[in-house]
């Protein structure tokens, strides 16, 4: 019976050069709900016989994301490689509407701060189904996990 999902996910801290409180709280959201609820199938893998749980890290090297699929033994079954140019206009956009909502909560009015989080939302929905476009065959997975995965891919570019 097989369990396809990830159990525990790791971001390359070699990666990360910076985050503020906002965006690290926004990094330990991401994993918890990503852990308690989660759909992942990567195909090569699960072809050749692992049917999960999975290990998952990600990390970002020369403009790619590396996503580092292992066996709960912690032993590396696949690598899936994916392109990030395609990504870099909706992270700027995520960056830029994340950092209006963060302000908008300690000074604008509730209608000012739903219309913020409305548009980060939309933002945040875009890029997850290009995400899930970029896995198609190659990881199955749902739209809430390419959501959640898409904030941990903006994590890993933060510059400070």
């Amino acid at each position: 019976m097989g369990d396809p999902r990830i159990s525990h996910i790791e971001l390359d801290e070699a990666t990360i050069i910076w985050r503020n409180a906002d965006i690290e709280q926004e990094r330990r959201i991401a994993i918890f709900d990503l852990i308690e609820e989660n759909t992942f199938k990567p195909l090569r893998a699960f072809e050749a016989g692992h049917e999960g749980p999975y290990r998952l890290r990600l990390a970002v090297d020369d403009g790619r994301l590396a996503l580092a699929v292992s066996g709960e033994d912690e032993n590396l079954l696949e690598t899936v490689i994916l392109g990030l140019g395609r990504f870099r206009r909706p992270i700027r956009e995520y960056f830029a509407i994340c950092d209006s909502y963060y302000q908008a909560i300690r000074k604008a009015t509730a209608t000012e701060i739903e219309t913020i989080d409305m548009a980060r939302r939309g933002v945040h929905n875009n890029a997850a189904e290009m995400l899930l476009e970029r896995l198609e065959g190659k990881i199955d997975t749902d739209f809430a996990t390419a959501r959640r995965l898409f904030t941990l891919i903006c994590v890993l570019h933060i510059r400070g």
